[in-house]
């Protein structure tokens, strides 16, 4: 038996989980007020639908990340209050983005969501946070997969240039 082969959760975290799991904290809030922020500039009501299960699931995430930090007490990094709500019309239209735009935004935040988790997972040595990060990974996959499906059904995809392969016969 070695020393860290006991319950997970009573393992001490390392230096680099307490730092990895207080910034994944503090981009979560981060990226919860900007989704709610884009919400406001946002027509499309399907885009608005995936934008709150962004934010929700941002949300359950921040929550079981910080019960972590706080057993280990650990001081949790400081959330943005919520922005204002405004209707989309008060917007001016030079100031307003675009739905297309916003769901780039949404996309790239959960591309690096899932870079995140990945490097969580790497460097953890205790049970339960890969576990948890594994979880956070496959749900943020499963989002980015929805923003694909969104981008393409609206035309708002801006493919890289594409292969095409010439064959000879």
């Amino acid at each position: 038996m070695g020393i860290l082969s006991g319950n997970p959760q009573e393992e001490p975290l390392h230096y680099g989980e307490v730092f990895s799991l207080w910034e994944f904290v503090m981009v979560c809030n981060k990226t919860i007020v900007d989704h709610q922020m884009l919400l406001n500039h946002v027509g499309d009501g399907d885009l608005k639908k995936l934008l709150k299960e962004a934010i929700e699931q941002a949300q359950q995430e921040v929550k079981q990340v910080s019960e972590v930090l706080k057993h280990n007490g650990v001081g949790l990094p400081p959330a943005a209050p919520e922005p204002p709500r405004v209707e989309l019309d008060d917007i001016p239209v030079g100031a307003r983005f675009q739905d297309a735009d916003v769901a780039a935004a949404a996309s790239a935040k959960v591309a690096a969501g899932l870079i995140a988790c990945s490097q969580i997972m790497g460097m953890s040595i205790r049970e339960d946070i890969p576990m948890m990060f594994g979880q956070f990974h496959m749900n943020k996959a499963t989002l980015a997969g929805k923003f694909l499906k969104l981008t393409k059904e609206k035309g708002w995809l801006v493919p890289p240039p594409l292969h095409h392969s010439s064959k000879e016969d």
